[in-house]
């Protein structure tokens, strides 16, 4: 199965939050769309690195920026922020990026690299016109200490219900994803192992959400 229909990926426009590889997860559904011939643009709400090998579209031409995404399908469009090398949301309003791009994914979130993360009230920023959420995670965290695997970790232990220095289980971030509450889907990457298959089933045990998981460099995913 494709990605895109195991995350319940629809056309308009698709937040992803979290941590664990949301960047990859946008270059990855970006290319699969694409491909099926779909003009798709990757953006941001809050801040994101460009991708080096893709066009990075920049200002505030609706026309010009719909002519790129007819001539090449999949566009990065943001702000420059100065200094940083890296983009902020686009000038054009999210609304109208949806008009444009058959498929418009946000990245919303930060997490500082770190495979988990509990959010602080102002995040993330999930546009309004999103029509799905998916959250990120890696699996990579598990087993490491909440203070080294989470972003925000004193926040996240606490919506755990657990100490900083214990490890991160399926049980403390499936805690904290139904204190939170945001997603529509959850795809745990990172999953390479029998034990990460078995983690993974762990998780999505504890779930209301559909749970995905896999490994995004190998291009690889199975529905928990």
């Amino acid at each position: 199965m494709c990605l895109a229909a195991l995350l319940g990926i629809r056309p308009g426009l698709t937040a992803v939050i979290g941590g664990g590889g949301k960047t990859t997860l946008l270059r990855t559904l970006g290319e699969e769309l694409a491909g099926e011939g779909f003009r798709v643009l990757l953006c941001t709400s809050t801040k994101i690195f460009p991708f080096p090998d893709l066009e990075t579209w920049t200002g505030s031409n609706e026309e010009a920026l719909g002519e790129a995404l007819a001539a090449r399908r999949l566009v990065c469009a943001g702000t420059p922020l100065s200094g940083l090398g890296k983009l902020s949301a686009p000038e054009i309003p999210m609304e109208r990026l949806a008009a444009l791009a058959d498929y418009v994914l946000v990245e919303a979130d930060g997490s500082a690299g770190r495979p988990f993360k509990a959010h602080a009230p102002h995040e993330p920023v999930i546009p309004p016109e999103a029509n799905r959420t998916v959250c990120v995670l890696g699996a990579s965290g598990f087993g490491r200490p909440v203070a080294e695997a989470a972003h925000r970790p004193a926040l996240f232990a606490a919506l755990a219900g657990i100490p900083e220095s214990a490890p991160v289980t399926p049980a403390a971030a499936a805690a904290v994803l139904l204190a939170e509450n945001l997603p529509h889907q959850i795809f745990l990457n990172q999953v390479e192992t029998a034990e990460d298959r078995r983690l993974a089933s762990a998780l999505a045990a504890r779930l209301p959400w559909p749970t995905a998981a896999g490994a995004l460099q190998r291009k690889e995913y199975i529905s928990c």
